[in-house]
């Protein structure tokens, strides 16, 4: 099973819109083809014909970048969005509405060697996150508002400001910690704001400084507000790199421009230096 190493932007796309696809790919890092929310259910049928002819035209360098966000494992079109995949050589796969271990064992079964994206968006999901992502066909984790909030008979996840909720901020956190503790990534979830409104710059600024490796995105203005919140600045990754090439020389701890420099620090520069090789990809 292949780690999660995409880039930090993911953006969804309608899987009956095929047309957009390319676009799709050439504005973000990967793309995430719905056969879920983006489409009507009287649609599917001529979207997963689409997708059908678009994963069995994929090379291997495009697979690498493209998700597809199934129906849920116990709705009647997961079967039928299965069949679209299996045989192609698709790495990921998006489940959402993941409620437990035996619904992920479901999906793993039925597409063996696909990495699964965990979608927790009900209150069910986040509840039972850190079983989930301990499972070893899970490769990340995601988090849902909105779902959540219909799960919870909520009427609104987030306050009029734009801020959430306390419910949402602790699903958030407790998806991206069970992801954490599993070893597995993390996907902060959409926001509604198209335009780079403050808001939206500082929830994706929140997700890379909380630990989220991805933030996903409905609209191609969004990746540019998402992958500028996980770009380093210049004098971070110089200083990143520089206390890097220090700890070959060291035993320990050691002193560095100044400061002392441990185990935590040595992690984030690496971190920083992960973060801007994932960009430049």
């Amino acid at each position: 099973m292949t780690t999660f190493d995409l880039g930090p932007a993911l953006l969804f796309v309608p899987a009956d819109r095929p047309e957009r696809y390319a676009k799709a790919y050439d504005r973000s890092d990967a793309i995430i083809i719905d056969l879920e929310d983006a489409v009507a259910p009287d649609e599917r049928p001529a979207a997963r014909q689409a997708l059908g002819k678009h994963l069995a035209a994929l090379d291997s360098r495009v697979a690498q970048r493209t998700l597809v966000r199934v129906n849920p494992v116990d709705a009647p079109d997961f079967s039928h969005d299965v069949a679209v995949i299996v045989g192609s050589n698709l790495r990921y796969i998006m489940v959402p509405k993941a409620e437990s271990v035996d619904g992920i064992a479901q999906v793993a079964d039925a597409l063996p060697g696909v990495g699964l994206i965990a979608l927790c968006e009900t209150a069910a999901g986040v509840t039972s996150a850190v079983e989930i992502a301990q499972h070893p066909a899970v490769m990340a984790l995601m988090w849902g508002s909105e779902d959540l909030m219909v799960s919870t008979g909520g009427s609104s996840s987030r306050f009029a400001n734009g801020t959430y909720r306390d419910i949402p901020r602790f699903a958030r956190a407790q998806v991206l910690l069970a992801a954490a503790a599993a070893g597995k990534a993390s996907i902060d979830t959409i926001h509604t704001d198209l335009s780079p409104t403050d808001q939206f710059i500082a929830e994706a600024e929140d997700a890379v400084a909380s630990g989220f490796n991805a933030k996903a995105c409905i609209h191609p203005a969004q990746v540019a507000v998402v992958r500028n919140a996980y770009r380093p600045s210049e004098e971070d990754l110089e200083y990143a790199q520089a206390l890097l090439k220090e700890v070959d020389q060291h035993g320990g701890v050691f002193q560095f421009r100044g400061s002392m420099v441990d185990g935590p620090l040595i992690a984030h520069a690496r971190t920083v230096v992960q973060r801007a090789a994932r960009l430049t990809k």
